[in-house]
């Protein structure tokens, strides 16, 4: 997943630069939008590995969260943690209205603590999964459709934000989210080390180790 978030960060740079992109839309394919962030960067691995890793998270989040292109996550999946973060730094979003998917940050159930901006990002939900329909209910996501049309109407939706002067968004956008972007700007490598101290404790370790387990074990 290291890999994948450093293209993921130079991709979205590329389009940033690009004048002619003014909206991005972030979908994926159906069943799962996005997996929680890859335990297995975090399980095992050196201090400097996990450092590596939660630098990059750390710019996937502030790339998105910062964009000034009109940013829409087309959920048709279920979408734990990194994924609900990546849906949550987007401007709207759009799920599948589908009972089998969840949402949400579920950091607490693997023994693992969310950084603040995390939390700043999804204010009193912390450690919580949700439904379609209580995610909706909740504010999670914005808009509930069937699972056939999420990416249809994430673009149709994405037509009547590029309507809105560009100007006038990107100022209210950036006037709701700049502090919160640069409390983790001066913090970045005191939130680094508080990761990878915390991570590389013997009872996360455990915690994570038996997690996988389990998963082995439902997968077997």
């Amino acid at each position: 997943i290291l890999d994948f978030l450093t293209e993921f960060c130079i991709n979205v740079e590329k389009l940033e630069m690009d004048k002619t992109c003014r909206g991005l839309i972030i979908t994926s394919q159906p069943k799962v939008f996005s997996a929680r962030l890859d335990i297995m960067e975090m399980y095992g691995k050196s201090p400097e590995r996990c450092g590596e890793f939660w630098r990059a998270v750390q710019e996937m989040w502030l790339k998105l969260y910062s964009s000034d292109m009109v940013t829409i996550a087309a959920i048709n999946g279920s979408s734990p943690a990194g994924g609900c973060l990546m849906s949550l730094t987007c401007d709207y979003r759009i799920m599948a209205d589908n009972p089998r998917y969840s949402i949400g940050l579920n950091e607490t159930q693997l023994g693992i603590v969310a950084p603040f901006w995390f939390k700043d990002t999804m204010v009193n939900t912390l450690g919580l999964l949700y439904s379609p329909s209580e995610a909706l209910k909740v504010g999670l996501v914005d808009l509930l459709v069937p699972e056939d049309e999420v990416l249809t109407t994430a673009t149709k939706t994405m037509t009547k934000w590029l309507a809105i002067p560009d100007h006038a968004r990107q100022i209210t956008k950036s006037m709701m989210r700049k502090p919160t972007i640069d409390k983790l700007t001066s913090k970045r490598e005191a939130d680094i080390q508080n990761f990878v101290s915390f991570i590389t404790k013997d009872s996360i370790q455990k915690s994570l180790r038996m997690y996988l387990e389990m998963l082995k074990k439902r997968r077997g």
